[in-house]
């Protein structure tokens, strides 16, 4: 069964259709999703979907982008909320340079307590970044960042990016730019990383693979990632959803 490593189905962009699709993942061959949360909202939303579907997984943390709204209360039920049975991984957080606001310095806080609060529960970190190469890659040497290790989600960077991560023990997770015409960059890093260290993941409901690109995104979009993936790699769809099960099992300690 395909593991979907990172997706956000308490996007609205679900409202209209949300159960019907989720209760279509089984048949789809869709067996283990982790929904990555962006705010304390959407932590909320999250663990409410874990409930309701035995499949689903949650992330417990607040992306780069809504960091502005953070204070010592919010990560202490942060915290808190890591605990809960389903929690599998601090995320996404992490840096977010492609817009002027939050400020570099308030990302670069809470990106750090961030990582803290990982380390205390025990939880790898799901890192997004973006614009911030090696903002992100110093932020986490200094703070030994793989002593809990981790993915970083939606990799967009160099094979050289590539090979300071996989060197820390990081898993590279892989979605639907790897079937883009000018996807060359991830497609090269694909061919460099081991198979035991990517996983797969859409990112729901943005960044639709090739053909469906600029339409909402699914999970039931992965095998498009999957056959490129086995392109790349020279082996059958079969052994891609096979062995990156195996690495989301891994990443995730389940």
């Amino acid at each position: 069964m395909i593991f979907e490593t990172h997706a956000h189905y308490d996007d609205e962009a679900f409202d209209s259709d949300r159960d019907l699709l989720l209760s279509s993942m089984k048949e789809n061959g869709i067996g283990t999703i982790v929904n990555a949360t962006s705010s304390k909202r959407t932590v909320e939303q999250s663990i409410e979907l874990t409930k309701k579907y035995p499949f689903i997984y949650t992330t417990i943390g607040v992306h780069p982008s809504d960091s502005a709204e953070m204070n010592d209360s919010e990560l202490k039920w942060l915290e808190e909320m890591c605990s809960y049975e389903k929690a599998v991984a601090v995320g996404e957080i992490g840096l977010d340079y492609h817009y002027d606001e939050p400020s570099k310095d308030i990302q670069k806080k809470w990106f750090e307590a961030q990582i803290e609060m990982a380390k205390r529960t025990k939880l790898p970190v799901i890192i997004h970044s973006r614009d911030a190469a090696k903002d992100t890659l110093d932020m986490m040497k200094a703070l030994n960042a793989r002593e809990v290790g981790g993915d970083i989600h939606c990799f967009s960077y160099s094979v050289e990016t590539a090979r300071e991560y996989l060197n820390m023990g990081f898993f590279l997770g892989i979605g639907g730019v790897i079937t883009f015409k000018n996807g060359r960059k991830l497609r090269e890093v694909v061919e460099y990383a081991p198979i035991e260290q990517l996983v797969i993941e859409t990112d729901s409901p943005y960044l639709s693979p090739e053909p469906y690109r600029g339409k909402r995104n699914s999970s039931l979009n992965l095998l498009f990632v999957i056959e490129k993936i086995a392109e790349i790699k020279n082996l059958s769809a079969e052994e891609v959803i096979a062995i990156t099960d195996n690495n989301a099992r891994r990443l995730y300690h389940l």
